[in-house]
């Protein structure tokens, strides 16, 4: 609530986005596209997390940030109002296999996990079986 994460929260987060079940994850995902904490999530936020998200995490999207954002609430937006609650999230995701597997993707920190395993050594990389 403090606009900041620590430790425990940073563990947390990464447990559940890497095994938690769907639902869970659609509802820290919506936690933190809801940039204001209003309960919903408006274009400007969605498309500065996403693009904040793909700076940091490398994914490899034919569509750029604002195509993505314009599809989630062209899908998902069911009243129309330009936001989305939890509700409209996480039932239009629920029932989109694109929608939900392009989110899925974008926060994909299975890449991160190795780095820290392998002491910040690219285990893709050429020579970082070397390294080991």
């Amino acid at each position: 609530q403090d606009g900041y994460i620590d430790f425990m929260e940073y563990v947390a987060a990464l447990s559940l986005v890497l095994k938690g079940k769907v639902d869970q994850k659609l509802r820290w995902y919506f936690k933190l596209y809801d940039v204001d904490g209003n309960g919903c999530i408006d274009r400007g936020e969605l498309l500065n997390i996403i693009k904040a998200i793909r700076a940091i995490n490398r994914c490899n999207e034919t569509m750029t940030a604002e195509e993505f954002t314009n599809m989630v609430f062209d899908k998902i937006d069911i009243n129309g109002d330009g936001e989305l609650s939890l509700e409209e999230f996480m039932e239009g995701v629920q029932k989109d296999e694109v929608l939900l597997d392009i989110l899925t993707r974008s926060l994909d920190l299975t890449h991160i996990v190795r780095l820290i395993q392998n002491d910040g050594e690219n285990p893709l990389e050429p020579g970082a079986e070397a390294a080991q």
